[in-house]
């Protein structure tokens, strides 16, 4: 599918992956909708991309915000594109230090938002997308974001593995589903990228986690990741793949 003139909708877009995947659709000719956080740099980020970037607060597991997000994106042109970077993390230990059953409310969270909010991104994409006229015989591409540790979940991520692995089992029923509609989904797992998640961490600790990288010995970068989300929505063929964006790292249990 061609990206030049399309309208682009980027979840999580004002900073980390969202912000690498926008500016590169910006970059291709992509009209370009950042929906996040109202308390993100949003606004900030739309103006300093330019004239083909709108900011639209969007909390994704809102369904009335999400589809104001969906409306906005389709209005400069049809929606054509939807990558969804938006998620969260929270560690939980099955078992805490006091011996107490781990929290209830951490997990629920995690859950609602890297997969109720990945469902509701499909949902609503999808339905603006198969609205639209097909062009060679697309109608529209949602990429979703999993993680490698949806295959290799450390201690403390019994949350954010389960959502993540969601991510993944819906990915190839989601293709499926949608064929008829002439909408592809495929799925992003990144591995260690450089994102604010980590900025907290001290130099030492970041070399070591980018030297536990087989090849290149660093984190990926959300250009990086922006450059495969434009690959998926270019090559028309790819459809129902979660592809592992990771330098080949296989994480231990912690």
């Amino acid at each position: 599918m061609h990206i030049e003139g399309m309208s682009a909708l980027v979840t999580g877009g004002a900073s980390g992956l969202g912000l690498g995947t926008a500016k590169r659709l910006a970059e291709a000719g992509a009209h370009v909708v950042i929906a996040d956080l109202p308390s993100s740099p949003g606004q900030k980020v739309a103006d300093e991309l330019g004239d083909r970037v709108r900011f639209v607060p969007t909390d994704v597991t809102d369904e009335d915000q999400f589809h104001d997000a969906v409306a906005a994106a389709g209005e400069a042109a049809p929606l054509r594109a939807l990558v969804h970077c938006a998620g969260i993390n929270h560690t939980i230990r099955l078992v805490d230090r006091d011996g107490e059953p781990g929290e209830l409310a951490g997990f629920d969270r995690v859950i609602r938002v890297n997969l109720i909010g990945s469902y509701n991104a499909l949902r609503l994409g999808a339905a603006a997308m198969a609205a639209t006229e097909p062009v060679d015989g697309e109608r529209g591409v949602i990429v979703l974001t999993a993680s490698v540790a949806a295959y290799e979940g450390q201690i403390g991520q019994i949350a954010y593995s389960a959502s993540k692995g969601g991510v993944v089992g819906m990915t190839i029923v989601a293709a499926r589903d949608l064929a008829g509609r002439d909408i592809r989904v495929n799925t992003i797992a990144p591995g260690l990228m450089k994102t604010p998640l980590f900025d907290s961490l001290r130099e030492d600790v970041q070399a070591s986690l980018a030297a536990s990288v087989p090849n290149p010995k660093r984190f990926g970068t959300p250009d990086e990741y922006g450059r495969t989300a434009q690959f998926l929505i270019e090559n028309a063929y790819v459809n129902g793949e979660t592809i592992r964006l990771d330098g080949a790292i296989r994480m231990a249990p912690r």
